[in-house]
């Protein structure tokens, strides 16, 4: 399916997790029914459906719709990515950015389309790990670049708000393929990645 701003909602899958919200409510010993709290199971079903409608589009897909033959060999670079997922152990929010680069082989791909990807694999359940990865392999299976490179940097509320309660920890995770395991071709992405424009 191609990429949209999911605003639809199964009125089946609505109408179930909402009666499942009001029961955890009440189970955590709430007044499901008082004024404040009348209309939250409806609205954290929707919001659940919204934060997970990646599992409904192909992210494959949607780069394929804006690829285009260029004889451009150099670098690509698309960062400061925004992302927000849910923790698949907690369900709970996690936050960052993306730094997303390719070296094409070929063709290119529509500079829109990366940052969708990234929404389609963050819309799920996930750990940053997988997501790293599935970013990269994904953008590697269908642009069939000549090297990709994906960071992550993201602040984890599972950590900042319950466990070990560190809100200042940021978790780093990386990908890198072809040409981007030759030392010098990473190093230059790392610096241009963490520099500023003036």
């Amino acid at each position: 399916m191609p990429y949209k701003n999911f605003e639809e909602y199964s009125m089946n899958v609505t109408d179930d997790v909402k009666e499942r919200y009001k029961k955890i409510i009440e189970d955590l010993g709430e007044d499901s029914s008082r004024n404040g709290l009348l209309k939250t199971p409806e609205r954290a079903a929707k919001a659940l459906q919204f934060l997970t409608q990646g599992y409904h589009q192909d992210a494959t897909e949607i780069l394929k719709s804006a690829m285009f033959k260029e004889t451009y060999d150099e670098m690509v670079i698309v960062k400061d990515i925004e992302l927000y997922s849910l923790c698949e152990h907690h369900i709970l929010p996690f936050f960052g950015k993306a730094h997303i680069a390719y070296i094409p082989n070929g063709h290119i791909v529509g500079l829109s389309k990366i940052p969708r990807i990234v929404d389609v694999f963050s819309r799920r359940l996930q750990v940053q790990e997988r997501l790293t990865e599935q970013i990269l392999d994904c953008i590697n299976d269908t642009l069939k670049p000549l090297g990709v490179a994906v960071v992550i940097e993201a602040s984890h509320m599972c950590m900042m708000m319950r466990g070990v309660q560190k809100q200042n920890s940021v978790t780093t995770t990386s990908g890198f393929k072809g040409a981007f395991k030759n030392i010098e071709t990473r190093t230059e992405f790392l610096k241009l990645i963490s520099q500023k424009l003036s």
